[in-house]
C-alpha cells in the first residue's frame, strides 16, 4: 500500500482577522491524504478533527510513546479495511485554551471559520465529496462537544458526526469546578489580576487549568463587552452562587437542552455516534447518558457505547469511531 502524505498549508483567515484576543489568523491546517491520493482520480470524503481542550489539530499527528497517532493509526485501519478519506485538522486554539468552536465576541469567531471557511477551502483544493454526504466530523471532549455542535447547527455541512466524551450536561460537568474557580481567581484579587499572572507564567501550573477551563467556558458561552476581560462569569466570586441570566446563556449552549431546537437536524445524519468511559471524571457519561436518553425519546437514530476508563488518554477509540464514520459517508 502506498504511503499517507501530510501536506500543511498556512491558511490565512478572514474570519479570525483583528480576534479580540490577538490570536493569530494565519495558521497551519494538517490535511491528511490517503495512500494512492496522488494517482487516484477518484473523490474522497472529508472527515474533519476537532481537538479537546488547549489542543490543536497538528497535534493529532504527535508521536506517542504508548499510542499511535493519527496517521499510524489510519495505516491500521485503512489495512483492516476502512474506507479511504481526506482527514483535515484544524487550529482554533486561543489564549484562553480553546474555542469551543463557537463564534464569540470574546474570543472570535471560530465556527465560521471552520464552515465558512475551511471546510469550502478543502473541497477548492482536493478531489473531495462537496456535501453532506461527504462530510463527517470526530473529536473528543472540547472536540467532542464541537462535532455535536456542528452537527446539530450544520447538516447542511456534515452528513456524520462521532462525539467521544464531548461536553453535555453543563450542570455536572462544569459546576463542580466553580468552587475551585472562585477561590483561585479571589485569592490574586479578581479575573483580570488571576489572567494577568496566568498569563505572565513562562511554565503554567497545572494547579491554574481548572480555573483557566472555567474562564475559556465562560469567554466562549457568555461573552460581555461590560465585563472584565470582556468575560460574564456563571457565578458570583464572592458566594459561588450562579447568576441566573448568565447560566441560561451557558445552557443554551448544552447539547442535552439543544434538542428541541435540533433534533430534526440531527435526525438529518447518516451518523451520530458517542461513546463516554464509565468512570469519566468531568462526569460527562452522564451528560452522555442524558444524551442518549432524549435522543431515544425523539426517535432520533443514535449509537451510543460506554467503555471502562476515564476522560484521558482514550484516542483507542479512534479505532471505533474513525471507521463508522468512513463507512457512513459517501465514497465517490
Amino acid at each position: 500500500m502506498t504511503a499517507i502524505t501530510i501536506e500543511m498549508p498556512v491558511f490565512e483567515s478572514q474570519a479570525l482577522a483583528e480576534n479580540p484576543l490577538g490570536d493569530p489568523a494565519a495558521r497551519r491546517l494538517p490535511v491528511v491524504l490517503p495512500p494512492g491520493y496522488a494517482r487516484a482520480k477518484r473523490r474522497y470524503p472529508v472527515i474533519v478533527g476537532l481537538t479537546g481542550f488547549t489542543g490543536k489539530g497538528i497535534m493529532l499527528l504527535n508521536e506517542d510513546a504508548w499510542q499511535p497517532n493519527l496517521v499510524e493509526r489510519l495505516e491500521r485501519l485503512y489495512a483492516a479495511g476502512m474506507p479511504h478519506a481526506i482527514f483535515v485538522l484544524p487550529d482554533c486554539f486561543t489564549r484562553y485554551g480553546g474555542s469551543q468552536y463557537l463564534n464569540s465576541a470574546a474570543t472570535g469567531r471560530y465556527e465560521d471559520y471552520v464552515i465558512d471557511e475551511i471546510v469550502p477551502w478543502v473541497d477548492a483544493h482536493y478531489r473531495t465529496i462537496a456535501a453532506p454526504e461527504g462530510r463527517g466530523v470526530f473529536g473528543k471532549s472540547s472536540g467532542g462537544y464541537g462535532s455535536m455542535i456542528l452537527g446539530m447547527r450544520h447538516p447542511e455541512v456534515f452528513g456524520a458526526l462521532a462525539c467521544h466524551s464531548g461536553d453535555m450536561a453543563f450542570d455536572l460537568c462544569y459546576g463542580k469546578d466553580f468552587p475551585a474557580f472562585c477561590n483561585s481567581v479571589n485569592k490574586e484579587g479578581g479575573v483580570e489580576a488571576w489572567w494577568q499572572q496566568f498569563a505572565a507564567q513562562v511554565k503554567k501550573k497545572s494547579s491554574d487549568y481548572d480555573a483557566l477551563n472555567i474562564l475559556a467556558m465562560a469567554a466562549c458561552y457568555s461573552p460581555d463587552a461590560d465585563a472584565p476581560l470582556g468575560i460574564g462569569l456563571p457565578v458570583d466570586l464572592h458566594t459561588c452562587e450562579r447568576i441566573p441570566a448568565v447560566w441560561a446563556r451557558w445552557l443554551e449552549w448544552d447539547p442535552v437542552e439543544l434538542l428541541d431546537r435540533y433534533g430534526e437536524n440531527l435526525r438529518q445524519l447518516r451518523l451520530l455516534y458517542m461513546d463516554c468511559g464509565t468512570r469519566d471524571e468531568f462526569s460527562l457519561h452522564f451528560g452522555a447518558r442524558q444524551m442518549a436518553k432524549r435522543l431515544s425519546e425523539r426517535g432520533i437514530a443514535y449509537e451510543y457505547e460506554e467503555f471502562d476508563d476515564g476522560h484521558m488518554s482514550i484516542q483507542y477509540r479512534y479505532d471505533v469511531s474513525l471507521p463508522k464514520l468512513a463507512r457512513a459517508l459517501a465514497t465517490s
